[in-house]
């Protein structure tokens, strides 16, 4: 498996960049003290979004993640010429083959979906193309679904007896959960997978505007021709010390509180840490130029996805609180490295035994812990890299230098032409 690995270390100050169910920050057990930890779909969303706003100047991230997606393909439907009630039914049909639709909410499904733009084309060619009987059975289902159990469970559902007289059958005025699932499947579950392969037969690849599905991946559960692996990996954020959760109280001025009277308008609490934290994320440049992911591109057009990708995992960062707990900074140390074979190796284990405090901070020990870990990876273990350079904050460049070894220090940007050199 050829492919890259990004080790960062970057330090955080006062923040929440990750929460639990309770609204506390995520932190996690590691070396037998607890870390502050941020999960690794937290920062892949900051990641996502970056690409796509700040970065990405070929519109190759445009995939988004939403239970929303019904009203695209509608609003394609429409623009193909299908009149609105019908494009509106196609679309909900097609919603609940993806997804299953949401009894609470028009027009959402109950899960999050992965598309990008011309996909939802891709899904209204193929419902537009449907012969007028598929169509007014799927018009005739939505009308005629019980709304009120379909938040039930399918298997729960009892299917209409198969010797049950028609007449029975008829009087059945509403469908059930399960009636509606199977006959949506049965009229454009095929067509759907037909419309996917033939896309991927022609260009070999996801459309060129999915490279954030290639990189990140998608499941779907309910037709699985439409899952896409990810190329990426990445783990969880930890800090390379011991982090404990912090309580800020806070009171709130009512500004229109007579003056004679005293006291706050609101109270409460909220939780927070800082840490420096170890982040790693790898791509399988191997697996991004196949005929699943990125295949029908030429070897520059991928190389600006990874360009894109190496520059965004490298500068963004959550934004939770990011009004009232700022924390937006730019990590202290990156290590660049490709390898021709094996598998994506971080370097967490530098940190098993937590970095002790110190007039120097975290960021110093953590960058020569972590440099020495990446020698004892090729020493101990033979592991070889085509390509290993580093970014590292001018400020620390001479604190760092003894732990360097063989790694050359370069800037970002040559860190990232080095590395999309590689790309297949």
């Amino acid at each position: 498996m050829k492919h890259l690995e990004l080790h960062i270390i970057q330090s955080v100050p006062v923040a929440c960049l990750n929460r639990d169910d309770l609204n506390s920050p995520k932190t996690a057990v590691f070396g037998g003290v607890q870390r502050a930890r941020v999960s690794s779909q937290s920062w892949k969303r900051a990641i996502r979004e970056m690409a796509e706003k700040d970065v990405d100047k070929s519109s190759q991230f445009k995939g988004k993640r939403s239970r929303l997606f019904i009203e695209k393909i509608s609003s394609a439907l429409l623009k193909l010429g299908e009149t609105e009630t019908i494009a509106n039914c196609l679309a909900l049909c097609a919603g609940h083959y993806l997804a299953k639709l949401d009894p609470k909410q028009d027009g959402k499904v109950k899960t999050l979906v992965f598309l990008s733009p011309f996909e939802y084309e891709i899904f209204a060619n193929l419902l537009f193309t449907l012969n007028d009987d598929d169509k007014k059975k799927l018009t005739d289902a939505v009308a005629n679904i019980d709304k009120e159990k379909l938040s039930s469970d399918d298997d729960n559902d009892t299917d209409v007896d198969e010797e049950e007289p028609e007449k029975k059958k008829k009087d059945k005025k509403k469908l059930t959960p399960k009636q509606f699932s199977k006959l949506v499947a049965k009229i454009i579950k095929t067509p759907i997978e037909k419309a996917f392969k033939q896309e991927k037969k022609e260009t070999k690849s996801l459309p060129k505007d999915a490279a954030d599905i290639a990189i990140f991946g998608r499941m779907v559960a309910n037709d699985h021709s439409l899952t896409v692996e990810a190329a990426s990996m990445f783990s969880h954020a930890l800090s390379t010390h011991k982090a404990d959760n912090e309580i800020d109280f806070f009171a709130a001025v009512d500004e229109l509180q007579p003056k004679e009277e005293s006291g706050a308008g609101m109270t409460g609490t909220l939780e927070f840490n800082s840490a420096t934290y170890y982040r790693f994320a790898a791509l399988n440049m191997d697996m991004l130029a196949d005929k699943d992911h990125l295949g029908s591109m030429t070897k520059e057009e991928r190389q600006t996805v990874i360009r894109t990708f190496i520059e965004a995992t490298v500068k963004a960062i959550p934004g939770a609180r990011k009004n009232t707990m700022n924390s937006n900074t730019l990590p202290a140390y990156v290590v660049g490295v490709v390898r021709e074979k094996g598998h994506p190796i971080q370097l967490v284990n530098a940190f098993e035994q937590p970095v002790r405090p110190s007039m120097k901070g975290f960021s110093v020990e953590s960058i020569n812990r972590l440099n020495a870990e990446f020698a004892d990876t090729k020493e101990t273990w033979g592991i070889e890299s085509v390509f290993s350079k580093a970014v590292v904050k001018n400020s620390m460049k001479e604190q760092v230098e003894d732990s360097l070894c063989s790694i050359e220090t370069c800037s970002l940007e040559e860190l990232i032409n080095g590395m999309v050199n590689h790309v297949i």
